[in-house]
């Protein structure tokens, strides 16, 4: 179910603080802003398993893009004192909020295009739109027709 106007706008805020909450970590630990931008879209590689279907694809993808890993990770980074650990969870939750900020939420498995935050992409033209416009123009062309007859 896509999610409304207002809330899709407070989810893309979220992900957009999400971001730079990822980003503060990344400089505050003095993170290499090449490996940053090497290994940003690590995440995404999980799209690979959407070549054994959507079902396993969504699922993947949804792990990988979830906030609960990242978060955990930089919890045990943070109380061990790990800061590769800190790095990883602050690069992966930069990820995730750019995803999110962009509109790319969690999959549904009917496809790579039914997220949390509603369908990504443009409408796909169907048979009846396709038939709808024609149907308009054949009627607009009808209408000059008639109009060039009678003036």
């Amino acid at each position: 179910m896509p999610v409304v106007n207002p809330v899709r706008t407070w989810l893309r805020l979220e992900g957009t603080a999400v971001l730079a909450a990822g980003v503060t970590l990344w400089a505050a630990l003095n993170g290499s802003w090449i490996w940053f931008l090497v290994l940003f879209l690590v995440p995404d590689l999980s799209m690979a398993a959407y070549l054994i279907g959507p079902r396993a694809g969504a699922a993947v993808y949804n792990l990988a893009h979830s906030y609960a890993i990242p978060v955990a990770l930089a919890i045990c980074g943070g109380v061990l004192d790990q800061r590769g650990v800190l790095l990883v969870a602050g690069l992966w939750l930069a990820h995730i909020g750019f995803d999110r900020a962009l509109c790319y939420g969690l999959k549904y498995p009917s496809g790579f295009r039914d997220t949390h935050l509603g369908r990504i992409g443009r409408p796909q033209r169907t048979r009846l739109h396709t038939d709808e416009f024609m149907a308009v123009q054949f009627e607009k062309y009808r209408q000059e027709v008639q109009t060039e007859k009678r003036g």
